[in-house]
């Protein structure tokens, strides 16, 4: 699938520049310039174009050229629809060619704001009731912080200050803690930062897709192993398909990642995990991907914290997981049953720089229970 995607990303790509290049020249200066002659002033059109693109390849890199490319494409096309609706309209031609102004004006604002969205990170609050008396619990989750995309090592320390400063009872990490492309020194300055946390009852790691690198271990100079130990190192629990009893109140499971299951070791079923609990505390499951809510019903479990997704990423297609069947859920809070599901856009971002469906975010769920 990923590869239909890259495959439509570098057609779309081409099929803008010429389309790109068609639009600039229709630009007063370029006209003159070329002095009536259509292949010079497509020549012209086409210059800035691929200057504007190497130019963002080289500080942004290929894809993200590429996904600032195709919103310019959209865009444009829109300004181009509406501007000879207006001219049809007011029965009379522009002078000048104010679509090509407003397209690249409007493209400007929406990925610097796509840029701010995915740089920044907000607070995002839940508050979950449950008839079970096991009192009241503050949870904090991070997912998908790439380290080194948005924030390196050392830039993440600010993030677990602000952590800290909600007085979390426990914190939990739902996978794509590291990147493909992370480098060691990165994680291990992440894993330090994770260490100065100060919590009732400890920080838990789950991992995601990315965490044990899709590449050989020379890629990025460590494996899913050295993550762990440098994890543990600095007092982070890592669980994998295991389940914890929390001051005999709060069960918190630990998932495998379902990438497992490609990867050929598998993963316990919700089945199993859930087998022998005491229906009467309150099950906390950590997945990093959101794709098994039925069999998560069925099992019972009161609460599944995901991320993956990175909410969508883009409007107006941050559904499009939801549409095709990829993900049950791509943002936000859901109630199944006696199960509540709740999946976050990441704290960061990974190779794509810009969120315009959702802002990157930290959650915090309080729990009050009955007793």
């Amino acid at each position: 699938m990923w590869g239909f995607i890259f495959l439509g990303l570098i057609i779309g790509s081409i099929l803008g520049v010429i389309y790109l290049a068609s639009r600039f020249a229709k630009f007063s200066i370029v006209q003159k310039a070329a002095k009536e002659k259509k292949s010079i002033r497509f020549v012209l059109g086409l210059v800035p174009v691929l200057l504007i693109i190497l130019c963002m390849g080289k500080f942004l890199g290929a894809i993200n050229a590429e996904i600032c490319t195709l919103h310019c494409v959209v865009i444009w096309l829109i300004c181009d629809g509406v501007s000879r609706f207006a001219e049809k309209k007011r029965k009379q031609k522009f002078e000048r060619y104010y679509a090509g102004v407003f397209a690249i004006g409007i493209t400007v604002v929406y990925l610097s704001c796509g840029w701010y969205l995915a740089h920044h990170v907000w607070r995002t609050e839940y508050v979950l009731e449950t008839d079970k008396e096991v009192g009241n619990l503050r949870i904090v989750q991070i997912a998908d912080s790439h380290v080194g995309s948005t924030f390196d090592g050392e830039e993440f320390l600010g993030h677990v200050k602000a952590i800290q400063a909600e007085n979390p009872d426990i914190v939990v990490i739902t996978g794509d803690y590291v990147d493909d492309d992370t480098t060691k020194e990165d994680m291990i300055a992440a894993c330090k930062a994770l260490g100065t946390l100060e919590t009732t009852y400890g920080v838990y790691f789950s991992f995601g897709n990315h965490d044990k690198g899709y590449y050989a271990p020379e890629h990025r100079g460590y494996n899913g192993d050295d993550l762990i130990a440098e994890l543990q190192k600095n007092n982070v629990k890592v669980l994998q398909d295991e389940t914890v009893l929390l001051d005999d109140r709060f069960y918190l499971i630990g998932r495998q990642d379902q990438s497992e299951e490609q990867r050929g070791s598998g993963r316990a079923s919700m089945e199993e995990l859930a087998e022998g609990l005491d229906s009467g505390k309150y099950s906390i499951v950590l997945d990093h991907q959101p794709h098994d809510y039925e069999a998560q019903t069925a099992a019972g479990v009161d609460l599944v914290l995901s991320g993956h997704t990175h909410g969508g990423q883009f409007f107006p297609i941050n559904h499009m997981g939801e549409w095709m069947g990829i993900d049950e859920k791509c943002y936000g809070q859901e109630k199944r049953g006696n199960t509540d599901f709740i999946v976050t856009s990441g704290i960061s971002d990974w190779t794509i720089k810009f969120k315009t469906g959702c802002k990157s975010e930290y959650v915090v769920v309080d729990i009050k229970g009955a007793g």
